[in-house]
């Protein structure tokens, strides 16, 4: 037997003992719930216990097959641990089979170096049959790196491996391979909000899920206080990226769009043209409907007069009109403005009563602030107000000086419905109502929200999101190049500023270790014609192909492709202009082509997904199909992780024609 085979066996000894223990761990977690429901407790704590032993044996319970460890860190005192994506012991007290890759004694195994080995002797990587679900057997090599001898060592052929293998399914986790900087990204602190400018295949995505898993294994109790959030651009985004915290050992995790955030039980039954779409995405209507808002506070007209058994107690006018004046210069949410008026009027009247005939109890004084008299000024003069009768008011009538005459044109109802009841509201109209019922009482928020492909967010969108960020802080990934909706960013600042966040700091990984090089190269010719400040992206990896052809049948020779990338592994994208999709899906359909490794999808519904080999049709459709299409046609093409066809029988776009 050769040292590689002894060592081989020895690992895979000790993953048997680590799965043995793991069994232990979900039958000693489940035996924990029965016998938690009769601790001594009160009902609170027993409560808050239960729910904790619940939620971890459901964790336990529903992790997903696979190794338990990837990476072992042999350290110059003698300790040696295994690095997996959760812990595993025999018991808590005793030292761990596995270490958390969240833990601190795991970070060296992402920093170390041969230039500083942080106290680690050799970083050792596990090679896995692909898919592998977790059996002994699929153990299949191994790597050593001597750090401390402090000589750098060949590139890692496992980690080349594990980064270039091909993508069948949901997105993965990267525990095994996070690369230096993006470590320093994951486990940056909780109280600073972060934004990370990423290229195309550098990571940006895996950073933000992986920061999310953790702040939760770090900050438990901060976190769960208030929920983690992760806001995608839609529910195609979410289903591809919907088991990377699942494999990290955190379920309990609202992925969700900001659409599905705002909802106030409303169906979109209506759908802006353009020009108003854009002006109700746009940072002024906020002023338009806060002013709105207030509008319908107003100074009582007359003194207040409260019956009190035979006697009337009185407020003078000006007095009123002070409470109302000072109420509104503190700004409060309008629900709460309406109750400090309430409140400070009871308190002058309970003043005069007080000076007049001694102290007044609670009961007395509830009664005043029920009293008809009190509720009639209040409702005066700050009336009770609903999201959708205020907008309503707004569309049925823009007359805000903020918005120039074509602009209140645009977004002025045609026909305005006979009430808001029944108005038919469109997508855009939503944000609104979110805005407003934002200015009437603050939602709940979030301790921690990651967004990703925010460049695309409008600033009213970005408003909900702030919003809901309360005092909690923030995860910001995008790439300014990819921003393709009509409002999308085009400087980072100002977009923060948007999501209320004035000083985060702006990070960018211009690394790519997941799109090869050819693909990159091919992208950044784009780059000059997007208007957006961005440094080029590179790659790590050498590998891949890319092929641009010109053909007079572009759905024929899609076919073609398509029948030739099934002959190697991996998943098959097929990307085109929207209204060209349904087309070829019926073409591959027809030739047989169609199942589970071939995707055909919109270039609009690209965004964030990665398929080993794609094949774009007709890049000049894709352009033309939008007015931002040249940033579309960058998202399309650096979808691929492995081989790029690009076929038209058009003239290419202007930046693709350089040689």
């Amino acid at each position: 037997m050769t040292s590689l085979d002894h060592e081989l066996s020895k690992e895979r000894t000790h993953h048997d003992t680590c799965r043995a223990a793991l069994h232990r761990m979900v039958d000693g977690a489940a035996h924990h719930v029965v016998t938690g429901e009769d601790v001594s407790a009160s009902g609170a704590d027993a409560e808050v216990l239960g729910h904790h032993l619940r939620s971890r044996a459901k964790a336990l319970r529903e992790l997903p097959p696979g190794p338990l460890f990837f990476g072992r860190l042999d350290r110059e005192d003698g300790q040696c641990h295994h690095i997996g994506r959760r812990r595993i012991g025999e018991h808590p007290a005793s030292p761990p089979l596995v270490v958390d890759w969240r833990a601190p004694v795991a970070r060296a195994f992402y920093q170390a170096s041969a230039r500083d080995p942080q106290g680690v002797r050799v970083r050792r990587r596990f090679g896995w049959a692909p898919f592998s679900g977790g059996d002994s057997a699929d153990l299949t090599g191994l790597e050593d790196e001597h750090l401390a001898a402090g000589e750098a060592g060949p590139p890692s052929a496992i980690l080349a491996g594990e980064i270039e293998r091909p993508r069948i399914g949901p997105m993965r986790d990267i525990a095994a391979t996070i690369q230096p900087e993006q470590d320093d990204l994951v486990r940056a602190g909780l109280d600073a909000s972060l934004c990370v400018q990423g290229a195309p295949g550098t990571g940006k995505t895996a950073v933000g899920l992986h920061r999310a898993a953790y702040l939760l294994y770090t900050h438990p109790q901060r976190i769960r206080r208030g929920g983690l959030l992760i806001l995608g651009p839609n529910r195609t985004f979410l289903s591809y990226v919907s088991e990377v915290l699942p494999a990290l050992g955190e379920s309990d995790v609202r992925q969700s769009t900001v659409e599905e955030e705002i909802d106030r039980g409303h169906p979109v039954r209506a759908v802006d043209p353009p020009a108003a779409e854009v002006v109700k995405h746009d940072a002024r209507m906020a002023g338009v409907l806060r002013r709105a808002l207030y509008a319908r506070v107003g100074a009582p007209s007359e003194p207040l007069a409260v019956p009190d058994g035979s006697y009337r107690w009185r407020v003078p006018l000006e007095e009123l009109a002070a409470i109302v004046e000072e109420v509104r210069a503190e700004a409060p949410p309008y629900a709460v403005g309406r109750e400090r008026v309430r409140g400070r009027v009871v308190r002058e009247v309970q003043l005069r009563a007080e000076r007049r005939a001694g102290p007044r109890g609670t009961a007395w004084t509830r009664r005043i602030e029920r009293s008809r008299a009190v509720t009639a000024l209040v409702d005066a003069c700050w009336p009770r107000a609903v999201p959708e009768e205020v907008l309503a008011g707004v569309l049925a009538d823009p007359c805000d000086p903020a918005l120039t005459a074509a602009e209140r044109e645009a977004i002025r109802w045609r026909r305005p419905p006979r009430s808001y009841r029944s108005a038919r509201w469109s997508a855009a109209d939503l944000l609104l109502l979110d805005e407003l019922a934002g200015l009437i009482e603050r939602p709940a928020g979030y301790g921690h929200i990651v967004i990703d492909e925010a460049q695309d967010l409008s600033p009213m969108q970005c408003r909900a999101i702030a919003r809901r960020a309360g005092f909690g802080t923030l995860t910001v990934l995008g790439d300014l190049a990819q921003g393709t909706t009509p409002w999308a960013a085009r400087d980072w600042r100002e977009q923060l500023a948007h999501l209320g966040r004035t000083s985060v700091p702006v990070v960018a990984l211009t690394t790519g270790f997941r799109v090869p090089a050819g693909v990159v190269a091919l992208a950044n010719r784009l780059l000059d014609a997007l208007d957006v400040d961005v440094p080029p992206g590179r790659s790590l990896r050498r590998d891949g192909k890319v092929t641009i052809r010109e053909v007079p049948d572009v759905r024929e020779a899609v076919v073609g492709a398509v029948r030739a990338a099934l002959a190697r592994e991996g998943s098959v994208g097929v990307i085109a202009a929207d209204r060209s999709a349904d087309g070829l899906r019926a073409a591959l359909d027809g030739a047989g082509l169609t199942g589970p490794r071939v995707t055909v999808l919109p270039a609009t519904l690209a965004k964030g997904l990665e398929y080993d080999h794609v094949v774009v049709a007709e890049p000049a459709d894709v352009v033309a199909a939008e007015p931002r299409g040249l940033n579309r046609l960058y998202v399309v093409l650096t979808r691929a992780v492995s081989r790029l066809d690009v076929l038209h029988s058009a003239p290419l776009p202007t930046p693709l024609r350089r040689s």
